[in-house]
């Protein structure tokens, strides 16, 4: 069931779909499989300059699918390995040099919120909401949800949301730190386009470059996030592009000197 996630193309962008929405695009075994190995070939598509990820149908993504673990008989041998699949595509995306905007339509809760956290820039519809439901079921969070979610908006908020049965607004979500932009409902998809266009219109590499330094700099010691930071300023400045773009800088304080 390969169109679980579907992966289309409009050029340079690579956009990601959730395509489960009968089960309110829930991640069961076989769509973390395919979550898996699309986030491998995406990241590793040179052709690739931006990402898109979102989903089918109302919600965007109700995170594991505890109804199809609960119905196949699955041991809690099988979920560990369920969520190392899933989280194998969380970390192949987060560590790339690809920038991934998510459009957030609908409903967003558990795993799904570290999926959504997956994207670098989150634009939510106003009617979207956002909830932990783990210990509901008497479970503990996972797919990067204990690290991503508090890298977002912060320890306390994190253990608010988790501790609690809590269901947050978009405008809180904002306020929160959570997602990046509100909009109206109608404009969601066209408003992650646009952003997701503003990358390949402009320095497309350079901007996947700095995405890759934010999010890998926390697992890492200050004097390696130097050295990277160092590294990849030298590397970008010997492109062409880069180049000229420094050269127009250049040229263009000059005229205002």
């Amino acid at each position: 069931m390969t169109d679980s996630i579907l992966v289309t193309r409009d050029g340079a962008l690579a956009r990601v779909t959730f395509n489960r929405p009968a089960s309110l695009n829930a991640m069961g075994f076989e769509m973390g499989r395919r979550w898996r190995d699309v986030a491998h070939e995406v990241t590793s598509d040179d052709s690739v300059g931006a990402v898109i990820l979102d989903a089918s149908g109302p919600a965007f993504c109700a995170g594991g699918d505890v109804v199809e673990m609960a119905a196949s008989g699955a041991s809690g041998a099988d979920v560990t390995a369920a969520a190392q699949t899933i989280h194998d595509g969380i970390r192949t995306f987060v560590e790339s040099d690809k920038p991934i905007v998510a459009a957030v339509q609908g409903a967003v809760a558990g795993g799904g919120l570290g999926l959504m956290l997956t994207a670098d820039y989150i634009v939510a519809s106003e009617q979207a909401k956002f909830v932990s439901k783990y210990a509901n079921i008497a479970l503990t969070p996972d797919l990067g949800v204990p690290t991503l979610l508090p890298a977002a908006i912060g320890q306390r908020r994190a253990l608010q949301l988790l501790l609690q049965d809590l269901t947050i607004d978009a405008a809180t979500a904002l306020d929160w730190g959570l997602v990046t932009e509100v909009v109206p409902a109608a404009v969601v998809a066209s408003r992650a386009d646009e952003v997701a266009r503003f990358w390949l219109d402009n320095a497309t590499a350079a901007f996947g470059q700095a995405k890759r330094l934010v999010r890998t700099g926390a697992g890492r010691s200050f004097a390696e996030n130097l050295d990277d930071e160092a590294a990849s300023i030298g590397a970008r400045f010997e492109t062409a592009e880069s180049r000229a773009r420094v050269a127009a800088f250049a040229q263009g304080r000059r005229r205002v000197e």
